[in-house]
């Protein structure tokens, strides 16, 4: 009876075995790229359009049979768009040998604190948001991005946005201490002087802010004709409020960090008459950015932004690279970077993409406004 027992015994360890042995199996033909964004804390919304996006992107993909009959499975890696959390993510995707390439990150203090970890790792990473411009130089070939960069942002910004769109001549600066607002600042200083435009002053804050008065009130004193929400959109809905309590009627404009409806939802009646830059407009979208700026309402019964945008783009490209490379994380570099000119670009929804040496990509800019409480294409 023992000798049967032990038999019976080693015949179930044996069988669970097996049977374990084959689920992994199954789970490692899956395709996995790790998707990083901010998933919980105050820019948790930046990570649900990023969600949004490449969940829309994986649904089609996979319908159609995944890639070379793979399947593509997504690894979600919260990094609150911080750089220790950020690094986190990044060390856990880069130990993870079944994942080839990461979508993300979305802050450009967090790519520019992950991105050593991938490059020692031989992680590509391509980020559908992140403009700091001095990521390409950190990224060293394994990094690349389809959106502008805030040097190109900043000065469109400066020469065509403040001048020409809205007619101002004046700006005051209200930037958040990150690495995404300084280096947008800097790029907006630079072609703000080259387009006669004149900086009244510039004053910095720190995330998670709530008051903003004793800053705004020695921005006011100079009386600017516009005020740059240089940040993102929690406290830039916060600024709005209270530079309207403070007597200023005139135009607030901001970069892309500002799109969001929460700047709305937060700011409320004060966010009217906001401008600011974005990477994708779908009024302006070719026939197939419309229809998917309609799947996307029809899918999450809200309007369609540019993070999700691009996030569905960045699945897209790595799918496309994948299907020619194979899932192998050195031959997935090379095949992105090998998108390197308008003939072999990547026709997506955010319009044709390919990469410079540094991984960027050369994409026009957008302008967007708050009227009546609503995002609307500038008039």
């Amino acid at each position: 009876m023992k000798s049967k027992r032990t038999h019976l015994f080693i015949g179930l360890i044996f069988g669970l075995i097996l049977v374990f042995g084959i689920s992994t199996g199954a789970m490692a033909e899956n395709i996995r790229i790790g998707v990083a964004s901010p998933f919980t804390g105050d820019l948790a919304a930046y990570g649900d359009n990023i969600k949004a996006g490449v969940s829309l992107k994986l649904k089609e993909i996979n319908d159609a049979g995944g890639i070379n009959g793979k399947k593509v499975e997504l690894v979600w890696g919260d990094d609150l768009c911080a750089p220790k959390d950020a690094g986190t993510v990044a060390s856990k995707f880069a130990a993870d040998k079944s994942i080839v390439a990461v979508i993300g990150h979305l802050c450009s203090s967090a790519t520019l604190a992950a991105m050593p970890i991938y490059v020692r790792a031989g992680l590509p990473a391509i980020s559908p948001t992140s403009t700091n411009p001095t990521i390409g130089d950190v990224g060293k070939g394994w990094f690349f991005r389809n959106c502008y960069t805030d040097d190109f942002q900043g000065k469109y910004l400066a020469s065509y946005v403040v001048p020409k769109l809205l007619g101002k001549k004046s700006v005051a600066i209200f930037y958040e201490n990150n690495d995404y607002a300084i280096g947008l600042k800097d790029s907006f200083m630079a072609g703000a002087k080259s387009a006669g435009v004149e900086v009244t002053g510039a004053e910095a804050y720190v995330a998670k802010t709530t008051d903003f008065t004793p800053q705004l009130t020695k921005l006011l004193r100079d009386k600017p004709d516009t005020i740059f929400l240089c940040g993102y959109h929690p406290e830039g809905a916060l600024i709005a409020g209270q530079a309207r309590k403070l007597g200023f009627n005139g135009p607030l404009f901001g970069a892309d960090g500002i799109d969001n409806e929460d700047y709305i939802k937060i700011g409320g009646k004060a966010t009217d008459n906001t401008y600011l830059t974005v990477p994708f407009l779908a009024a302006a979208a070719g026939p197939t950015g419309k229809a998917f700026a309609e799947q996307y309402k029809k899918s999450y019964g809200r309007d369609v932004d540019w993070m999700s945008a691009n996030a569905y783009d960045c699945l897209g490209i790595l799918a496309q690279v994948i299907a020619k490379t194979g899932p192998d994380r050195k031959k997935i570099r090379e095949g992105l970077a090998a998108i390197n000119s308008e003939a072999s670009g990547y026709k997506g929804i955010t319009g044709l993409t390919y990469f410079d040496k540094k991984g960027d990509s050369a994409k026009p800019a957008f302008v967007k406004m708050v009227k009546n409480g609503k995002f609307v294409a500038a008039e």
